[in-house]
């Protein structure tokens, strides 16, 4: 087959649904079918070129510096990418819209409902209806959106795509009508690269504070939904308790809110325990997962967790919060360490954790392993994603999820 993903950027800092795509281009590959994106960057952005699919960038580049040209940057508006959907689309075998509330779905709603190529929307967490609590404001604008764009989508889906079941529940909540057809298709990452000293040496490069010292790992998009705040206060309430292990927080957002988190560092008194290297690439990544004691994530709201299953795949413990929709199956696997996304009670998983004996630590990473090969591996959503395609193609129902 060949499919089309329709995503708003290919760049790697936007975290989970592009790491995805990448991820899902490899088993794709692998199983004989092509991908393609379709991206609003524009062609001269180095992660355009480094792709490794072909990425049709069709933003249009906007010049200048002031509020309007970083409004008409940030709502990225892009007819071309529009006139070209509508007509190459059915050249493809299937469409993957990856993503809502931007204007790469708006291009998919004008182009893609009624037509001859069946998609797919991954809604990758954006229909939580904890947005709605945090952003009052911005979920009463999301309505009107829903009743002109994005539930017109939806509606015209072979399939509305979730990674786990909670995070079909909780869809259901945020908007109306809702008359979608809904697959449950998984998600998850590539099994790992097997761990070599190189890696482990281009992580502590990243981290000379750190030396070859034990430490607890954060490694994602630095965001106030990922709970950062609550982590670092956690680490506050147990660093006594374990002073052989630091944090290293790995990662990048908004100069203004991780400068607010390193001052909350620095006030905790264990500001020179905290280390923050930026976003992990590459060895440096890896090495980053196979060294760490266990890998930490406080969501206060996390559809999937990309990093849940990376850490799995290494055989390394979690922590995690019981807002990542998946703490279900990690729970269910005792593969980690489950807790609210409060400061007290994260602290009390954190202790659990490093207390465990030798052998404990061991029989949980290998419960970890195991959990990867069998809810975590993307090759199987691909194939689930796939099938969808074939049985739209033939005509043939989508099962509804009840």
């Amino acid at each position: 087959m060949r499919i089309l993903h329709v995503i708003a950027s290919c760049d790697p800092r936007g975290g989970g649904p592009i790491e995805g795509v990448r991820r899902l281009g490899e088993a794709f590959r692998v199983a004989g079918h092509e991908q393609e994106l379709l991206t609003l960057d524009t062609p001269d952005q180095p992660w355009v070129r480094e792709h490794p699919a072909t990425v049709h960038a069709l933003g249009t580049p906007v010049s200048g510096r002031g509020p309007i040209a970083r409004l008409r940057r940030r709502v990225a508006r892009s007819p071309d990418a529009t006139a070209w959907l509508r007509r190459h689309g059915r050249a493809y075998d299937g469409i993957i819209v990856d993503g809502l509330w931007n204007y790469s779905t708006r291009v998919a709603r004008l182009a893609l409902p009624g037509g001859d190529t069946p998609y797919i929307v991954f809604t990758h967490g954006m229909l939580d209806p904890w947005f709605a609590g945090k952003y009052p404001l911005k979920h009463a604008l999301k309505q009107v959106f829903w009743r002109f764009n994005e539930g017109v989508l939806l509606r015209g889906a072979a399939a509305v795509a979730f990674t786990c079941e909670q995070e079909r529940r909780l869809a259901r909540r945020s908007f109306a009508p809702w008359r979608m057809r809904e697959a449950v298709v998984g998600f998850g990452t590539s099994l790992p690269p097997p761990p070599t000293t190189a890696m482990e040496q281009a992580f502590r490069a990243t981290v000379p504070a750190l030396g070859m010292g034990g430490y607890l790992l954060f490694m994602s998009r630095i965001h106030e939904k990922k709970g950062v705040d609550v982590l670092i206060a956690a680490f506050a309430e147990i660093a006594a308790a374990f002073p052989a292990i630091d944090l290293v927080i790995g990662g990048t957002g908004a100069e203004s809110y991780v400068a607010a988190l390193r001052r909350q560092a620095e006030a905790s008194g264990y500001g020179a325990r905290i280390h923050w290297p930026g976003m992990l690439g590459g060895d440096a990544k890896w090495g980053a997962f196979y060294a760490c004691d266990a890998m930490v994530l406080s969501s206060h709201q996390e559809n999937f967790g990309v990093v849940v299953a990376e850490a799995a795949g290494c055989a390394k413990r979690v922590v995690i919060s019981d807002q990542v929709n998946i703490f279900d199956e990690v729970a269910a696997a005792n593969a980690g360490f489950i807790a609210s996304d409060e400061v007290q009670d994260f602290a009390r998983a954190l202790r659990d954790c490093l207390a465990q004996s030798p052998a404990e630590r061991a029989a949980m990473e290998q419960r970890g392993a195991a959990l990867f090969a069998e809810k975590f591996n993307i090759a199987a959503t691909a194939v689930r994603l796939l099938n969808v395609f074939s049985a739209a193609r033939s005509r043939n129902p989508i099962p509804r999820a009840e």
